[in-house]
């Protein structure tokens, strides 16, 4: 068995495209139309992906606080500066919980938490 998506309900799938691929670095891997009210675009590369989904038929998006998206980076200091050049704002962090693992969080469009993570073990 293996682990295919996590689905994020999306307010605006354009923008969230744009925040997934430009500030997380995730490709489109494919974006469709499904019936009258829905649109998904699928994120990443391999077998794990991010599936945004847009129903312009619903008002109100409900997230959860306690759940977070990861993603590694090369460096900690390099994403940070990255993101203060584009006004992406950290919401938590940086944490170094110990010698070999740091990250930091910030808030997608929507407001799902997306953690970045340098290892360096």
């Amino acid at each position: 068995m293996g682990f295919c998506w996590a689905t994020i309900h999306v307010s605006n799938l354009d923008e969230s495209v744009r925040f997934y691929r430009d500030i997380v670095g995730l490709p489109v891997d494919r974006r469709y139309t499904s019936g009258p009210y829905v649109e998904i675009a699928f994120m990443g590369e391999g077998q794990t992906l991010v599936e945004l989904l847009y129903n312009s038929q619903e008002t109100e998006h409900h997230i959860g606080d306690s759940i977070s998206l990861g993603f590694t980076v090369e460096s900690l200091e390099k994403k940070m500066n990255e993101l203060a050049q584009r006004h992406v704002s950290i919401f938590s962090g940086p944490f170094w919980p110990n010698p070999t693992i740091g990250f930091f969080y910030v808030l997608d469009p929507d407001g799902t938490m997306v953690q970045f993570v340098e290892n360096k073990g």
